[in-house]
Order: structure tokens, then sequence, then C-alpha cells
């Protein structure tokens, strides 16, 4: 069979495999269901052994899921959050980011959003009550990090922006990686599993739900600066129908960062249902990893506490496996590989496990336009611009043009800038917390908001405009205390070999942003689902995790 027939029947088994996949998660949503397979009864069954093990359900997660089905290898995959598929009494799976509810935030009694403040006014976050939802912001000192939580991970709440980064700058964060094989294969694997896609110019440049981005886009160009359509993971096609009126409204409903009802592509949607579609994928929901240890024969097993909606443990399970890989993000993967070192259950963990993080340079700021210029009072939701300056050798930025969807006009323009800087955190194991702490400097901070700061003046001077001082809460026209974009903590090459094995343990194995020691230049999910894509191809062809 030759390449191009073997893709194309390739991609009609997944075609069928996601139809399977799919309706196992509606199933199992419907029958409010915790444990997920391709047959009710069979994931219903109690497992104290699989032969794999994935921790998490993000993207490197979702690839290892997949490929380990594909290969005929009984996998579980265990997840903390919750499966987000099942309306509640109002018909919406998602809330809405400007109406809040306890869906909204992972066991808060306030919602904790980005921009918390607007003209200093407390109008954005809300009280809720308590509920496994689907944001979570973890906080550290000087820096929290927004994660997902549910069945998909970060897909269910990041903007979409599906980016690969530039191959020199990739190179010189991962100069181990064959840069050959990334572009020509396993990026553009990832991308086609993925289902990414750029918004159609035409439309883009008529619809009154992307004024704001044209808008930015002028004033940096009056600033000399370039800006770029953006890739994305939403479906375009059904944003126009939003826009025309004959479907219903997410991207174009003020839904995002809860989550999208509609219209986006989420590991649930791809990833994921392909992997359940290959009846050897099983997936555990409200199920929170909490150690790992290694037994005589070579075996992993990992203490798993099942949590219910109040955050209670209900059970403790003790599952074994010949091959454990861990999904978790760089938080979460960090957390069980530090805990496991320091409490000595997996004492051979070297030194390199907890370093390397950064936040990909993440820097939020808004300006304030002038009254004649308006960005709009309705504003979707995806991203699908940036001002590109990353190849300015002496302030590489890449920011990308964010809505601020207020559903009123707000004369402003936000942005969330990706900056080069070369600061890295290291995370410390809290015996009293039994936690990882991330050891991070308000100062650490500081390189990331000057290089905001220059792009930015320069777009400010061309457009006689000023920064927004009143996003933050305080009088700060720049936030770099939180990030989207967590990445480091086990790093390749480092913490592992070149191909994400977890260095002293066999058939342990790291998928996710941890890799990658601190910064990518772009947002990362796409380069996250190349490398694990990468280390699946290499692990199943080389290494015995099956049994």
């Amino acid at each position: 069979m030759s390449h191009s027939a073997h893709d194309a029947a390739m991609e009609g088994k997944l075609t069928r495999r996601h139809f399977l996949g799919l309706a196992a998660l509606q199933t199992a949503a419907a029958l409010g269901l915790t444990r997920i397979g391709l047959t009710p009864a069979a994931a219903a069954q109690s497992a104290d052994h699989t032969p794999a093990l994935v921790i998490g359900s993000g993207y490197g997660a979702a690839v290892a899921a997949l490929r380990l089905g594909e290969a005929g290898i009984r996998t579980l995959v265990i997840e903390m959050g919750r499966l987000w598929e099942a309306p509640d009494s109002g018909g919406t799976v998602f809330c809405s980011m400007t109406a809040p509810d306890q869906r909204s935030m992972w066991f808060k009694r306030r919602t904790e959003a980005p921009l918390s403040t607007f003209l200093w006014l407390d109008v954005i976050n809300k009280d809720i009550t308590p509920y496994p939802g689907v944001l979570d912001r973890v906080r550290h000192p000087n820096m929290s990090v927004y994660v997902g939580r549910g069945v998909g991970g970060g897909s269910l709440v990041n903007g979409g922006i599906a980016v690969t980064p530039p191959r020199a700058y990739f190179q010189e964060v991962l100069p181990g990686v064959d840069a050959d094989a990334m572009y020509g294969t396993y990026f553009p694997r990832a991308n086609r599993m993925l289902g990414t896609a750029t918004i159609p110019s035409d439309w883009f440049e008529g619809t009154e739900w992307y004024q704001y981005a044209r808008v930015a886009r002028a004033q940096a160009s009056a600033a000399g600066l370039k800006t770029v359509f953006v890739p994305s993971v939403y479906d375009f096609d059904y944003m126009r129908r939003e826009a025309a009126g004959t479907a219903t409204k997410s991207a174009l409903a003020q839904e995002v960062i809860y989550g999208n009802n509609h219209g986006k592509r989420s590991l649930d949607k791809t990833y994921l249902a392909a992997a359940l579609g290959t009846g050897n994928v099983t997936i555990h929901t409200l199920s929170r990893a909490r150690a790992i240890r290694r037994a005589a024969d070579g075996s992993y097993t990992v203490t798993v506490d099942r949590i219910d909606t109040t955050g209670a443990v209900t059970a403790t399970d003790e599952i074994s496996c010949r091959a454990l890989f861990l999904g978790a993000g760089s938080l979460g993967t960090t957390e069980l590989l530090l805990r496991a070192r320091e409490t000595g259950t997996l004492p051979g963990l070297n030194a390199e496990v907890g370093r390397g993080w950064g936040g990909n340079g993440n820097v939020m700021l808004g300006r304030a336009n002038h009254v004649w210029n308006p960005t709009g009072a309705h504003q979707s939701t995806i991203p699908v611009t940036a001002i590109d300056d990353w190849s300015n050798a002496a302030n590489p930025v890449f920011a990308e043009i964010a809505p601020l969807p207020a559903g009123t006009e707000t004369w402003a323009s936000l942005y969330l800038a990706i900056t080069k800087n070369p600061e890295r955190g290291t995370f410390t194991y809290d015996a009293a917390k039994d936690a990882a702490v991330l050891n991070w400097t308000a100062g650490q901070s500081a390189p990331a908001i000057a290089a905001a700061k220059a792009l930015f003046d320069r777009v400010n001077a061309a457009n006689v405009t000023i920064y927004r001082y009143d996003l933050f809460g305080d009088t700060r026209a720049f936030a770099a205390d939180f990030c989207y974009h967590p990445l480091g903590g086990c790093v390749l090459g480092r913490a592992t070999d070149a191909y994400g094995r977890v260095a002293g343990y066999p058939r342990l194995y790291v998928t996710d942003g941890s890799l990658i020691p601190g910064s990518i230049g772009v947002n990362p999910f796409v380069t996250i689902t190349a490398l694990a894509e990468r280390t699946m191809a290499r692990v199943l062809a080389e290494d015995d995790v099956g049994r």
C-alpha cells in the first residue's frame, strides 16, 4: 500500500473510531458515569492492573492514549476532572465568561478570571459554590498558573490558538530533537489530528466580530509591526453560522475560558474520542493520582483517590501497570515525580526533576484607544491574529490579539504577549503540605514585562495612546504574575532521555509540557502534541510496553 493510500486508510479508521468514541463519551455523560469505555459494562469493571496507565487527559496524555490503543495495548487513563458532555438543566455544558456559575472553576468560592476589574470596579468575578469546575487557578508565590480540569485538560479552556513555533527557535530550545522529523512528520501529524485551520480572510475582513482585531492590526502596522493570522482548532464554518444566526452561539456568546459549548475541536472531540474508539482505552474521571511507587518486578503502582463533586475522597485505588505515561501537565507531572523522589518511592529520580520551569514569558496588558476608534461591542472570543515580532533579535515578542468580550463598547485592546524570558523557576517538595511549591520571584517576571513594554511602547507612541491601568485589581499596566502556558519541570534530555523516558526508570515516560524548558515562543499545545507523537512512535517501536 502506498504512503498516501495508507494515510487515507488510517483517516478512515480514525473517522470510524471518532464516531464510536464520541458515542461512548455521550453515553457516559447521559448515564452520569465516571468510568468511560466503548461499552459501559467494560468501563465499569474495577482495574487493579492495566498494561499501560496514562495520568492526565491533556495533549500529551491524549496522544499516548490513542497510540497505545491503536497498538492493541489495554490502557487506562486517569483524569482528576469530570467529563464535560452532558448539558445542565439550562441546556448548556459550560457557562459563559460574563455569567459564571459553579461550573466555571475548580473548587473555588469565587471566580478568579485573569482580568479582575474594569474601571477598577469589581464587576467581573462572581461568588460561586465550590464544585469540580473546568478551570483552575493554581497559586504559588508570585505566580499563578491556569490549567484545565476535565476530560480534555487544557483544550477545554484555552483560546484554541494552534501555532507551530519558528523552526530556528525550536532548535534553540530543544537542540537534541531532530527538527527535520518534527517539521516533516510530527508537526503535520499533530495539526492534522487536532484539526487546525486558519480563519477565512474574506470573512475576517468584513465581520463585526473581529473589529477589535482589525483595529489592533492597524495600530501595530502604524508602529511598523507585522501581524499574522494564527491557526486555530475552532470550526470557522460553525462560527460563520453563529454570526448568521443559524447556529447556537458559542465563540460569539462570550464563551472560552470556562469552556465552549460548540464549535471547538477540544481533545474529547479528536484524540480522546479516537482513543476510546479503539476499544482498548478506558477513562476514569474524578480520579486523582496521588503517589507512584515501583515494585520489585519492575511494574509501577499508582495510588488514585476517587473524589465526588464536593471534593471528598470516596475511595482509594491501587492500580499497577507495566508502563506508566505521565501527562498531567507541567504542574501535575512534576509534583508526582518530585513527591516520589523526596518521599523515597522513586529515589533514583535525578536532580533535574523540578527544574527548568517557565511560564512561556506570558504577560497580559491592555491599551486604551481613542473614542473615535472603537473596538466593537460584539467580539469573538477566539483569537485569530497576533503581532509577530519574534524575529527582532533585540526584543522578540509574539503577542496574540485577545478579545475583551464585555458585550458593550470598551475602546480597549487586550493582548497576551509571549516573550523570551530567560528566567527559570524550580519546584521543591513541601512535606508538611505534601505538595510541590514553585520557587519564582517577582523579579523573575521583570524581563518579560520589559520586553512587552518595549514592544507596546512603540504601538502607543505611533498611535498616541496609553495603557489601561484598571484591569488587574490595582494600577498595573502589565500582569506577569499568572500564566496560561506552564512549561518545564521534567525537561527533555535532562530529567528524561531524548524521547521522554524518565532517567533511571524503564517504562516510565513523560509526554506533556513539562518536557519543554520554560519557553517555546508561541502558544505551546501544538508543540506538546507533536513531541508526544514523536515519543510514542519511538516507544512503541523500541520498548516492550504491553502485557
